[in-house]
């Protein structure tokens, strides 16, 4: 079984910063592709950004410039350094993780996601 636990949420005035991390645990081999995915209200989930296992990084649009996706291999854990956030960062931030078990199969596994509120 894997779990992953997100945490780091919370409110925030716009222009500030947070820092979201998601730790894996349970039995597996090892994690490759991480992920940050965020749902507003109402809206459908998306995906933010995502990091390889080598450190190879991709974000939507919206995060470029402002967001920074990141890893700790030796801890599975990843990271989500959010700065300048605006009021429509406001969403449930999930994160999301190709994970390699023991038998050598991969599963894809989701957090319970941390609230972010961006709002004066």
């Amino acid at each position: 079984q894997v779990q992953l636990v997100e945490s780091g949420g919370g409110l925030v005035q716009p222009g500030g910063s947070l820092r979201l991390s998601c730790a894996a645990s349970g039995s597996f081999s090892s994690i490759n592709d991480m992920f940050w995915y965020r749902q507003a209200p109402g809206k459908q989930r998306e995906l933010v950004a995502g990091i390889t296992r080598g450190g190879a990084t991709n974000y939507v649009d919206s995060a470029k410039g402002r967001f920074t996706i990141s890893r700790d291999n030796a801890k599975n854990t990843v990271y989500l350094q959010m700065n300048s956030l605006k009021p429509e960062d406001t969403a449930v931030y999930f994160c999301n993780a190709v994970v390699v078990l023991r038998a050598a199969a991969s599963v894809n596994a989701w957090g319970r996601g941390t609230q972010v509120t961006v709002s004066s």
